[in-house]
């Protein structure tokens, strides 16, 4: 009976430490994984215990992580060369794009029919329509590929607010929108990418021309903080969430657009370190953008 119990506290006791052992090599293999389970890592699991089994397991769990990361690769790979594909594509459509442009504008100089005013006049509106979905375009894959074209420098944030503006002046009124600004004549000077941050006013001003009822409240404050509000009946506060989305557009006023614009401005003010913020109030749209001290 003595032996007995002697070998049933034996076999307890390897049984025991055969489980002490497996929770060992259990407790190392996940922290192994968690340490090189990244999809850009190369190395591969590895095991402490003699357990067959285990042994097995990792193995197994090695061919998983190398397909996952052939795959992972595969996949960057592919998105990378697309973005460039996009790139190049948007930048070479540009060249020619300007100059029928040129031609167009040398065009007027030259006597012609009615008819031909009125084919001219569509090909010119037809031009404009291609130039800016391009340049939207361009300027997302270049975002979303993670290039920046440009340093940082001081940015006189008054001065192109104001120059847009102008810029867009003739369109708005030509809707019969007259614009009510209030820019403080403080200088708001930030750091930030010049082209970024004119891009961001451009299509805010786009976006508004599209969507104004009819007026538009433009304000710079003192601190910093550009303040865009346009009353816009044909929005819903359901909208107004997804109008920063990728690609969206509100059906009764997509006017030729990609849906890039206010996407791209959240890109860009992601980018800078910038808030945007965006709602609707009492039947106005309401963006604004803080743009942060140095």
């Amino acid at each position: 009976m003595q032996y007995i119990l002697l070998v049933s506290v034996i076999i307890n006791i390897l049984l025991i430490t055969k489980i002490l052992i497996l929770r060992i090599s259990i407790k190392n293999l996940r922290i192994d994984y968690e340490e090189r389970a990244g999809l850009g890592s190369n190395t591969l699991l590895r095991v402490t215990g003699r357990d067959h089994e285990m042994r097995k397991l990792v193995i197994s769990m090695n061919k998983t992580l190398e397909k996952l990361r052939d795959s992972f690769q595969q996949y960057e790979q592919g998105d990378q060369e697309f973005k460039t594909a996009i790139t190049n594509i948007t930048h070479d459509l540009r060249t020619p794009l300007t100059s029928i442009s040129g031609y167009l504008e040398l065009s007027e100089e030259i006597s012609k029919s009615d008819d031909l005013k009125r084919y001219l006049d569509i090909i010119r509106e037809r031009t404009e329509t291609m130039k800016k979905l391009t340049e939207e375009l361009f300027d997302y894959s270049i975002i979303t590929g993670g290039e920046v074209t440009e340093e940082k420098r001081d940015v006189f944030v008054n001065q192109v607010l104001e120059d847009c503006v102008m810029d867009f002046y003739p369109a708005f009124m030509e809707r019969g929108i007259e614009p009510v600004l209030d820019i403080t004549e403080k200088h708001i000077v930030r750091f930030l990418y010049p082209s970024y941050v004119e891009r961001i006013i451009t299509n805010l001003l786009s976006n508004a021309l599209k969507y104004s009822d009819g007026d538009l409240e433009i304000t710079l404050s003192e601190n910093g903080k550009l303040r865009i509000a346009n009353s816009a009946k044909a929005l819903s506060n359901v909208e107004v969430n997804k109008l920063f989305n990728r690609f969206y557009t509100v059906e009764n006023a997509r006017n030729n657009s990609t849906g890039l614009g206010l996407s791209i401005v959240k890109l860009f003010t992601e980018r800078m370190g910038c808030k945007l913020d965006a709602g609707y109030e009492s039947g106005k749209l309401v963006i604004e953008i803080d743009f942060p001290e140095k």
